[in-house]
């Protein structure tokens, strides 16, 4: 079973292809999140989770998540996380919990996808993401061959990526994962879309114009789904394309 968080569309493609390759069942962890519904999930296949990483871990929200959350039936468990470049230590950190919750670690795999995060870097536009995504294909398609036979995903960090992630995800975090700096220009129209799409219910109306309040993940889905274009990051997001995957499975 595939089991996969998405903010703007990378791991939902992902997960979709690798569903698909292996014929199996998949489900979109949102609603789980935002409503957070712990209740189990079962599975006679091996599970398979898909998710993006920040700061070269798999979310705080996943992580809580799965910790959570029983999963029965089948004990293998892989994972396969996307990346703007690397995740450096972050399949240590998938072992641990992985470990914690009892189930048989099966690996973890990155592929690298375009990046979404437009709070911190530039996101590429459509021409030279739909090559990024391409590109990963080939990744893709060995990931689905390793699944069918079974094998283990190997994709492991030594002692020196395990301490960078470490330090980089405990700053990251800290320091920039806050959401004082979203605001919103006149050209919003009050359509909601953001409030919708916020995994953490983080985002509400208040006369007609999208309030963060406090409690984000920085998946960017809201300032990337607007259709107006109308949220911005502080300084950085002015100016830059927002980030949506432009390939889709239906």
């Amino acid at each position: 079973m595939i089991l996969y968080f998405s903010g703007t569309g990378n791991s939902e493609y992902v997960a979709k292809r690798i569903a698909n390759g292996i014929d199996d069942e998949i489900i979109n962890l949102f609603d789980k999140l935002r409503t957070n519904d712990y209740s189990e999930i079962s599975s006679e296949k091996p599970f398979v989770i898909v998710t993006p990483t920040y700061a070269w871990e798999m979310p705080l929200i996943v992580r809580d998540w799965i910790a959570k959350t029983p999963l029965a039936g089948n004990k293998d468990i892989s994972f396969v996380l996307t990346c703007g470049g690397s995740i450096s230590g972050a399949g240590h950190f998938v072992k641990e919990l992985t470990d914690s919750i009892g189930m048989n670690y099966k690996g973890v795999a990155s592929v690298v996808m375009p990046e979404n995060y437009i709070a911190m870097f530039a996101a590429p536009n459509e021409e030279n993401a739909l090559k990024i995504v391409d590109k990963a294909e080939v990744k893709i398609d060995a990931i689905i061959a390793n699944l069918k036979e079974g094998k283990q995903l190997t994709e492991e960090a030594g002692p020196l990526g395990i301490l960078f992630t470490r330090a980089m995800n405990w700053g990251f975090y800290k320091q920039y994962v806050h959401d004082d700096k979203f605001y919103v220009k006149d050209t919003c129209n009050g359509c909601g879309l953001c409030t919708r799409k916020c995994p953490k219910n983080n985002v509400t109306l208040v006369d007609g114009k999208p309030k963060w309040n406090g409690d984000c993940t920085h998946c960017m889905a809201c300032i990337c789904y607007c259709p107006q274009a109308a949220i911005e990051y502080g300084k950085h997001s002015v100016g830059q394309p927002r980030y949506i995957c432009p390939k889709v499975i239906k």
